[in-house]
């Protein structure tokens, strides 16, 4: 991986290795996720029309664009809450015919826009359910793991979720997605809604979950910030992937910087 821009500095304390690791990786050569065709339609609209891309096992990938450009509708057909056409290949094998609570046991897990904590639950049981299918005797460890990576969320254990702040509930959204020991971790809009301290060390986690060895694809209205973290990039206009690059490169187009940079 790159390294990281000046403005993230690493993380004081950052874990060494894989937090949570999993058995059988996907090999070398393969993509990880292979969407070929997709297409999501709300009635009579079409969100996402016929797109295609793939994601390297290791790699942090972006999915930028304005509102409305079908990235969300992406993420959701990807983890199997939307109904979609065109064909999703995960690890090789196709899911798109897969129901989503069956994705999470393979080892794909999405972090959704507006992190969906369970408020009335605390912390430490909201982590807890993001192993909820898991049959194993390491998931105490693999807590322990979590609060080594995110010890914001050791200190406020006992918290109740819907009292956390923001960003507290962005990291624990983004620990209890690692709880199921995810080969790619899906991020829908991680920033959205907090304050620019806070967005910093929300990327600071994910950017050292993404040097740990799980695969990333994030989808980010903060187009700067996504492309400085992430290695390829694919822009998204009105439901169609205009353009497709290393993240420098479409850092460097002059579409991408007038229309997303601000230049």
């Amino acid at each position: 991986m790159s390294t990281p821009p000046p403005n993230l500095p690493r993380q004081a304390g950052e874990v060494t290795g894989h937090p949570l690791p999993r058995e059988g990786g996907w090999g070398d050569g393969h993509p990880l996720l292979a969407v070929t065709d997709l297409s999501v339609r709300y009635g009579g609209i079409a969100a996402v029309k016929g797109v295609s891309f793939d994601v390297a096992a290791g790699e942090m990938v972006c999915l930028i664009g304005a509102n409305g450009a079908g990235k969300t509708s992406t993420l959701k057909a990807l983890a199997r809450l939307l109904p979609a056409g065109g064909e999703i290949r995960y690890q090789g094998e196709r899911i798109d015919g897969l129901p989503s609570h069956e994705l999470i046991s393979r080892g794909l897990a999405l972090v959704p826009e507006g992190r969906g904590v369970f408020a009335r639950l605390s912390v430490a049981e909201n982590l807890v359910m993001g192993a909820y299918h898991r049959r194993d005797n390491g998931i105490d460890i693999d807590l322990e793991r979590i609060y080594e990576l995110l010890p914001r969320l050791k200190e406020r254990q006992g918290q109740l979720a819907g009292t956390l702040s923001g960003g507290e509930q962005q990291m624990l959204a983004i620990g209890r997605a690692l709880m199921g020991r995810p080969h790619l971790l899906l991020l829908d809009e991680p920033s959205m809604g907090l304050a620019p301290l806070m967005v910093q060390k929300v990327f600071e986690v994910i950017r050292s979950v993404a040097a740990q060895g799980v695969t990333v694809l994030l989808v980010e209205q903060n187009a700067r910030l996504a492309l400085q973290v992430c290695q390829r990039g694919y822009v998204m206009e009105s439901g169609c992937i205009t353009l497709a690059g290393p993240a420098t490169e479409l850092s460097a187009d002059p579409r991408v910087r007038a229309a997303y940079l601000g230049e």
